[in-house]
């Protein structure tokens, strides 16, 4: 196994990089280690408020680490900082097992847009009992039923602009106000390079804002996802069994044909592939979510 420095915090010029004192020889046997306490040496807000990661270098030195060893990064890095998000989607049992039987206590974050289908909610709970998440669920402050008297059922517009300002309203919102609320500095993602074509430019660790973004699984491919399903027994959601290959509220998903060129043309009438919970908050969001890619 290589060994990584984990904690970053020699500061060089404003840039925090990963310090030679810290080496941590991973161990993918070593499961269920405590959540950091309060007293451990991790990134804090006020550190990271203040410096950088040099991601460059980061990048550089989980060029050839497993998805575990991410795990591993994360949890010694950013400590109670650190959560996760689930959209209990087709393949979500993955990185729910392969986090929590890491970092247990985790925060594990789901944006329920009021819309989902019954089989998601049923398969939410299954997950969760299971694996005995620490499940924090965020809903918008707009009920479905206000929503539609106000704006009409968005989706049904076939707009790109309609089905941003639904995002925004039944996702984005709430996922903002949750990363605010847990006092997030980082959050693991199960993003792969091969889902859209915004996530092939991402690296293993990003910046989102002032949050950084890890993506354990992101050189994962649908073999490498269907293999750690079956040596777990973990489940699929229902609909993979129904021709789905991803899912997400039941207006904008469908079962996958011979005519779609990419598995995230059935999502949003194929009019775009991400919702806006992976995009860049910054000023050029709008012309990001018309062109770029869940």
């Amino acid at each position: 196994m290589p060994q990584l420095n984990l904690i970053a915090h020699d500061q060089v010029e404003g840039v925090v990089t990963p310090q030679e004192q810290f080496p941590y020889n991973l161990k993918e046997t070593e499961l269920k280690k405590p959540y950091q306490d309060e007293e451990s040496d991790h990134l804090t807000s006020a550190i990271l408020e203040k410096y950088e990661l040099d991601l460059e270098v980061i990048n550089q030195q989980l060029a050839n680490t497993t998805a575990p060893q991410v795990v591993e990064y994360a949890a010694q890095t950013f400590g109670k900082g650190l959560v996760m998000s689930t959209s209990f989607g087709i393949q979500s049992a993955v990185m729910l097992h392969l986090v929590t039987r890491i970092i247990p206590e985790i925060p594990v974050i789901w944006i329920d847009t009021g819309y989902l289908p019954p089989e998601t909610y049923k398969f939410a709970e299954q997950l969760t009992e299971r694996l005995q998440l620490n499940l924090k669920v965020y809903q918008s402050p707009i009920s479905p039923a206000r929503m539609e008297a106000l704006y009409g059922r968005l989706w049904e517009q076939n707009d790109v602009e309609a089905f941003n300002r639904y995002d925004q309203m039944r996702k984005v919102e709430p996922m903002q106000r949750a990363l605010k609320e847990l006092n997030a500095t980082a959050w693991l993602a199960g993003l792969r390079r091969d889902q859209t074509n915004h996530r092939k430019s991402l690296q293993v660790v990003n910046q989102q804002e002032k949050l950084y973004k890890l993506l354990p699984i992101l050189r994962w491919t649908a073999k490498d996802v269907y293999e750690y399903l079956q040596a777990n027994d973990l489940p699929y959601h229902p609909f993979f069994d129904l021709g789905y290959t991803t899912v997400g509220d039941w207006h904008s998903s469908r079962p996958l044909t011979l005519d779609d060129e990419h598995e995230r043309d059935t999502r949003f009438n194929g009019l775009k592939q991400e919702c806006g919970l992976h995009l860049p908050q910054t000023t050029g969001e709008a012309e990001s979510l018309d062109s770029s890619s869940l």
